[in-house]
């Protein structure tokens, strides 16, 4: 067994720390864009572009970035990726003007768009079928962790330090993924001498970017909005002539014997769904936290950790299950807990104190770290050696596509349940608007006019829209049962050992 075999464990740990300043990135932006506002006088519309512009050249990059991994070398492709996103932590943290920043968040999507897949893809090269589970349990953990501890460490930066440090965060952990990459990691590629997908390149990417913009302005002016509207059925219609396309043509960004697949098929719709749900979780959650508990960000981020902690004894739990039952039996059984742990958060109530939500919060955890790593590994089976990279990048931006339109439904079911329940009577018609926008501004506008009454009706119809969508992500759940044991095979995972270097 050669010595890159043996440091498989240490990339892949220095690839999580990338990954981790990723998460971070992800979330911890959130926190700062109060300060920003004042700050940099940025508009309502620049502070919405400090995040589009993060997630539009993300969406735009992840298939041409998986393809420069297979052919020019994923080794060297990553450790580009962690160079524009450290530069870009530090365009963003010294930024002076909003423009300047928003060019900075488009610098880190672009270097997150050749982490994300690039980092995923080197698993089904470096690991053998039985470890597969166990490395991509790591990879997902490292993504975890970011989302609560984001705000939690987001809220002590901005506590004790200028925004910018919520930025600068990101280059420690950087630094140490770029050298741990560069010394341990070996150089992999796929098929060189294949012509360049332009077509394949521009379809998907325009069209992933007109459904992630479309959902984001679905997410500020309503399902209501032709332009929103008219995008992302453009932006559908585009990811629609891509597959078309990569049927016909003979030099394919993606090799069509994955559309074939149904391992990759499946596993990729199970890993969808699995995100779908967690997204509704945690899209909810923060929210209850800080408007119905009352407590801020940096405790409502401490509030998330059970999620986490779930995820941990369930990614592991999953490698067992896996190995001893195989993927069908181990998604079911996920699905089935997730299921379950989402109807019990259903039936939270206002008066519920937060042992209650730790429970069930947990559970979902336990539920998404049995099932997501059991469907990605489902998905990751069908990938070669040789195309490990575009493979990977696919699954990612079929996830983000379908967390995207999650995010977007369920804010919709959330408001619709939210604004049905509440009692406006009597109140004037800018203080009506501001209590429908959401649940934060309702209970501030209530706190203004010393109405107790009020804050009453705010919490009570956000709760009762909240059980409205965890009950939405409980069917998810369930339709997930149904398509493992309709469409997934038993497969036990062999021992073997995997070449590196390819």
């Amino acid at each position: 067994m050669n010595s890159q075999y043996k440091r498989r464990w240490w990339v892949l740990g220095a690839l999580a720390i990338g990954i981790l300043a990723v998460g971070l990135d992800m979330t911890i932006l959130n926190l700062a864009l109060p300060i920003l506002a004042t700050d940099m006088q940025a508009t309502n519309g620049e502070l919405q572009w400090f995040a589009d512009a993060y997630n539009l050249v993300f969406a735009a990059a992840l298939l041409p970035a998986g393809l420069l991994g297979d052919r020019l070398g994923r080794k060297k492709m990553l450790i580009i990726g962690l160079i524009i996103f450290g530069a870009a932590s530090l365009v963003c943290a010294y930024s002076s003007s909003p423009w300047e920043l928003i060019t900075g968040r488009a610098l880190l999507g672009l270097g997150a768009a050749l982490l994300v897949p690039l980092s995923m893809s080197i698993i089904p090269v470096m690991f053998s079928e039985k470890e597969r589970p166990k490395a991509i349990g790591v990879w997902m953990m490292a993504n975890a962790f970011g989302i609560p501890l984001g705000p939690v460490l987001g809220g002590w930066l901005l506590d004790n330090y200028w925004w910018g440090s919520v930025f600068l965060i990101n280059i420690p952990l950087i630094v140490i993924a770029l050298f741990a990459v560069s010394f341990l990691l070996p150089e992999s590629r796929g098929l060189q001498n294949q012509r360049m997908d332009l077509i394949g390149i521009l379809t998907s990417s325009v069209g992933l970017v007109g459904v992630t913009y479309g959902v984001i302005e679905v997410g500020e002016r309503g399902w209501g909005d032709i332009t929103a509207i008219t995008t992302i059925l453009t932006g559908l219609v585009l990811l629609v002539v891509f597959m078309l396309w990569e049927r016909r043509t003979s030099h394919p960004l993606i090799d069509p014997a994955l559309f074939r697949s149904r391992s990759f098929t499946w596993g990729t719709v199970l890993a969808t769904v699995v995100s779908f749900a967690m997204f509704g979780v945690l899209f909810v959650m923060p929210q209850y936290f800080q408007a119905v508990e009352g407590v801020d960000a940096l405790s409502a981020g401490l509030r998330l950790l059970p999620l986490v902690g779930g995820l941990l004894v369930g990614s592991q739990v999953s490698d067992l299950l896996q190995s001893r039952f195989g993927t069908k039996v181990t998604l079911s059984f996920g699905f089935l807990v997730l299921g379950i742990a989402l109807v019990i958060g259903a039936n939270t109530g206002v008066t519920s104190d937060y042992g209650f939500a730790s429970i069930w919060v947990t559970l979902v955890g336990l539920g998404i770290g049995f099932a997501l790593p059991a469907a990605m590994d489902e998905a990751m089976s069908a990938l070669t050696a040789e195309t490990s990279g575009v493979g990977s990048a696919l699954l990612m931006a079929l996830r983000q596509v379908g967390g995207t339109m999650g995010v977007a439904i369920l804010g919709t079911i959330l408001s619709s349940g939210y604004r049905s329940k509440l009692d406006l009577q009597g109140l004037p018609a800018e203080a009506v608007e501001s209590i429908r926008r959401n649940v934060s501004a309702g209970v501030a506008v209530a706190r203004q006019i010393h109405s107790n009454t009020l804050i009453d009706s705010v919490k009570s119809s956000f709760v009762h829209g909240m059980g409205i969508t965890l009950w939405v992500c409980a069917g998810v759940a369930v339709i997930g049962v149904l398509i493992t044991m309709k469409f997934v095979k038993t497969r036990v995972h062999r021992n073997e050992v995997t070449d590196v270097g390819v």
